[in-house]
């Protein structure tokens, strides 16, 4: 990574922000507002004609500019679909990734809307819909310059630069890694019990502070960490309570789903382990990123032996759900 660029990254302020906005011929009122992202700058700023729009500034050395492009492509594959997720701007060259200075950016409709309610079997069944669309076009070609979420990606990586770095307090090293030796083994059992596994590009981070809903139904927004991953990884995450509820839920969602997209009901036995994988990265991020002074502030909790202790009991709850059998596809029909 370049340090320059990493410094003025970690230094972005508002008159760079602006003046990058201003360069692409949107020009700029002085309003700004941070938005909720920490893996890249975002931003939404006023515009003279009392719009607004949004500018998102990439990390340095996170995506090569290959990567971004892909995802940009993505997003527009699916707008031209009409599948809404909001996708990039392009200028009138078609370009869609624009520099300032040492920055990477991007431009994007300013969107409003509210978070879905996973409790409603008519909004799980539209979102089911939704993604089943978004999934049937995310088949249909395969991510070239973006790596696969898999047991290494999110895994055995995570777990290698955690103990090398010595972020785990010393007297709780020798418990982590051997839970973590033992999870990564009960992944590969889950993985095991879906021989055929189909990786498509996936949205990658499907939680509702991703989804953004209104009269219309759904829209997406964020397509930064979009992978090659099974199908099920932008499902899981809607499911919630008890087994029960969590079968009923995927029945519903799974209705929406395979009216246009096709489901393996293997790929149930990868949630648990796709779930564990997502808190062994999160923690890896965070200490990843750590040397970013916003981190520090906003992860205050972090790098204590308090937070190590709890996340190493909330492992240790996933190896004994991974045991468990996979839920159940309730077809509601």
């Amino acid at each position: 990574m370049n340090d320059h660029a990493t410094n003025d990254y970690q230094n972005l302020g508002p008159a760079e922000i602006l003046e990058a906005v201003d360069s692409q011929g949107y020009y700029s009122d002085g309003r700004l507002l941070v938005m909720n992202s920490y893996e890249n700058r975002v931003y939404r700023v006023g515009l003279d004609d009392d719009k607004t729009i949004v500018v998102k500034f990439y990390r340095p050395g996170r995506w090569s500019d290959a990567a971004i492009y892909e995802e940009h492509h993505f997003a527009l594959e699916l707008a031209k679909r009409e599948i809404a997720l909001i996708p990039p701007l392009a200028n009138s060259a078609g370009e869609t990734l624009f520099r300032h200075k040492s920055y990477r950016f991007a431009l994007f409709e300013c969107y409003g809307g509210r978070p879905p309610n996973f409790e409603s079997p008519d909004q799980l069944r539209q979102l089911g819909r939704f993604i089943g669309r978004l999934h049937a076009v995310g088949s249909e070609a395969a991510y070239q310059h973006r790596p696969t979420l898999d047991a290494t990606t999110f895994g055995s990586s995570c777990v290698e630069f955690l103990l090398k770095n010595k972020f785990i307090p010393g007297e709780l090293i020798a418990a982590y890694e051997s839970l973590s030796q033992d999870l990564l083994q009960r992944i590969q059992w889950c993985y095991e019990r879906c021989p055929e596994i189909k990786l498509i590009r996936t949205h990658g981070d499907c939680h509702s502070g991703n989804i953004l809903w209104t009269d219309d139904g759904p829209h997406l927004v964020d397509l930064d960490d979009s992978r090659m991953a099974p199908a099920v990884q932008d499902l899981w995450m809607f499911l919630s309570g008890e087994r029960e509820d969590r079968e009923i839920s995927l029945g519903i969602l799974l209705e929406g789903y395979t009216a246009f997209a096709d489901f393996d009901p293997a790929q149930l036995n990868l949630i648990e382990a796709l779930r564990t994988l997502r808190l062994m990265h999160y923690y890896a991020w965070i200490a990843q990123r750590w040397e970013d002074p916003a981190f520090p502030r906003v992860f205050s909790w972090f790098n204590t032996p308090r937070s190590w202790e709890q996340h190493i009991l909330d492992l240790r709850e996933q190896a004994a759900l991974m045991d468990e059998p996979a839920l159940a596809w309730q077809s509601m029909s």
